[in-house]
């Protein structure tokens, strides 16, 4: 049952709040925007990381991690990447991929608005951890963190933090 830190648009930023709520998970997910190649090491440094780029990340973290992550944890099939839009209004790329591939859960970032809803029309479950970092539209910082048991996602809990 593996406990997994969730996190996404952290625009350069990665500071003791988010590494204390992440102490106790077994991985670290990043839906892209790290922003730069310093957050990636400091968060593979600790945890194991399972990541995507993001639009506005340079090369180095582009050679790093893939635009596209499709993995399975305890039965459940996993897609990120990071524009993916919402259900009922996904990016072209994100729809695509998710009829070729079925997944069970579909997480993504860039929105920068934390949201976690059951698409219908997909059956799958949408995920976006909104943005941890300290850039963007957003009024607070978020992250999530859940377990994967049995097919399931389950105990999943929001941390959220000023913004400045």
């Amino acid at each position: 049952m593996p406990f997994i830190g969730l996190l996404s648009d952290t625009h350069s930023y990665y500071d003791h709040k988010l590494e204390a709520f992440f102490k106790d998970v077994d991985e670290v997910w990043h839906a892209g925007d790290f922003g730069s190649l310093e957050v990636s090491t400091q968060i593979s440094t600790t945890k194991p990381l399972l990541a995507v780029y993001g639009n506005c990340d340079g090369t180095k973290i582009r050679e790093l991690h893939p635009s596209i992550q499709l993995f399975e944890r305890e039965g459940l099939k996993f897609l990120m990447t990071h524009i993916g839009g919402t259900p009922n209004h996904y990016y072209s790329l994100a729809q695509q991929l998710i009829v070729a591939h079925s997944p069970n859960i579909f997480i993504c970032g860039h929105s920068h608005i934390l949201r976690v809803e059951f698409d219908k029309r997909n059956n799958l479950l949408y995920i976006n951890p909104g943005a941890a970092g300290v850039e963007g539209i957003h009024k607070v910082r978020t992250a999530l963190r859940f377990k994967v048991e049995g097919g399931e996602i389950k105990e999943m809990e929001v941390g959220e933090w000023p913004k400045h």
